[in-house]
């Protein structure tokens, strides 16, 4: 028998979230938005809350939860407010989730209680000004002196580099080149962590985004940083390989995200519907308004299937790296097509930043970008197919 059901602990956790969601994290977003400011009280509670350790096992500070879990909860949190969920996404796939898949024992009891309790946060440094998608790309580099890595080059778009909460962003960096058979060469590119009081590390000013306007997200610069050999995360050589294997599982988290997205624009459409009068009734009473909002809600039902689906395959060993493809491609569309859809519904208003479907408006698109852009989904599904 097939069963979508959800558990009676995932029901207990999902409620709990999606009340904090509304009853804290919902009354302050426009503040936080607008201000530009990172919500350090909101992350504080999420602390409080367990929501960094719930992938984790209890011996690092965890919570002794699973992916599922964290998935759920950022569902919830992105149905009010994406920036808030992203925060608490890439602390735990990005930030953590790095060093407990691959880090050593020493590594792992010195980071994870503190990024787990979420009094800490840690960043990924992968993307570049020439390299995104293309990791050969990669110019940041590191070489070995004297028991050092040292590490120069620059970083962009890297999320919660630069809190007063950051103590640790990962970096890729190329430590050399391996000789192909053809005879070529390849870029091998490491991951090294690198603390952000490390001397010679820069988080630059923030970025003025379009939307996450309460997440933080800032270009990095690295010169001549320097950090001990033992900084080394994984295999040499492996850092991108291994990196690719996070984004597998992040791909479920941010269909996650994408499809609370996606949900919290079909309750605030049909909120409006139901209380806006045009023509004398109600707006929701017109059926070009109701098959709007359905459709809106087949969107959101069916990326939470998609991530649901991936998420169960991941939790059961099975392979899910298309799976999670899927999920991450409808999903964020889903997003970006019912925010769209719910401000045609406010019409007007929905044109006003003060009014939550303007903000899921800007921070939407990303979901079609970040952590893998929907033409990188497409191309690993059609390669899934033998294309």
């Amino acid at each position: 028998m097939v069963d979508f059901e959800l558990s009676e602990e995932y029901q207990e956790l999902r409620k709990t979230v999606a009340d904090f969601a509304d009853e804290v994290v919902a009354p302050v977003s426009s503040k936080h938005d607008e201000e530009h400011s990172f919500p350090y009280d909101v992350v504080s509670q999420m602390a409080d809350m367990g929501l960094f350790g719930l992938p984790f096992p209890e011996e690092y500070g965890g919570m002794g939860g699973d992916y599922f879990a964290l998935a759920l909860s950022l569902e919830e949190l992105a149905r009010v407010d994406q920036s808030v969920a992203i925060t608490l996404e890439a602390g735990v796939s990005l930030g953590a989730m790095p060093i407990f898949r691959f880090g050593t024992e020493d590594q792992k009891n010195e980071w994870l209680p503190k990024l787990t309790s979420g009094r800490a946060l840690a960043g990924f440094g992968l993307t570049e000004p020439e390299a995104g998608s293309d990791a050969g790309g990669t110019r940041t580099h590191a070489h070995r002196d004297g028991g050092q890595w040292v590490i120069n080059g620059n970083k962009e778009f890297i999320t919660n580099s630069g809190t007063d909460i950051t103590r640790l962003v990962t970096v890729t960096a190329v430590t050399g080149q391996r000789e192909r058979e053809d005879g070529t060469t390849k870029k091998e590119i490491s991951t090294i962590l690198v603390p952000s009081n490390t001397a010679g590390f820069t988080a630059e000013k923030a970025y003025n985004k379009v939307g996450w306007n309460a997440s933080d997200t800032h270009p990095l610069t690295l010169k001549d940083v320097r950090v001990p050999e033992s900084n080394l995360l994984g295999e040499e050589g492996r850092g991108y390989a291994n990196f690719l294997a996070i984004l597998d599982e992040g791909r479920i988290a941010i269909a996650a995200l994408a499809t609370g997205a996606a949900q919290g624009c079909v309750d605030l459409s049909v909120k409006y519907a139901k209380e806006r009068s045009a023509f004398g009734q109600n707006i929701g009473k017109y059926q070009a308004i109701q098959f709007k909002i359905a459709r809106m809600q087949a969107r959101a039902h069916t990326a939470r299937l998609a991530y649901y689906d991936a998420a169960a395959r991941m939790l059961a060993g099975k392979p899910f790296k298309t799976e999670a493809a899927i999920a991450k491609l409808v999903a964020g569309e889903a997003a970006m097509d019912n925010a769209r859809d719910a401000t045609q519904v406010f019409g007007g208003y929905g044109f006003i930043n003060e009014f939550a479907v303007a903000r899921h408006y800007r921070d939407s698109k990303i979901l079609e970008v970040g952590e893998g852009t929907t033409e990188v989904q497409l191309m690993l599904i059609a390669r899934e197919l033998g294309l």
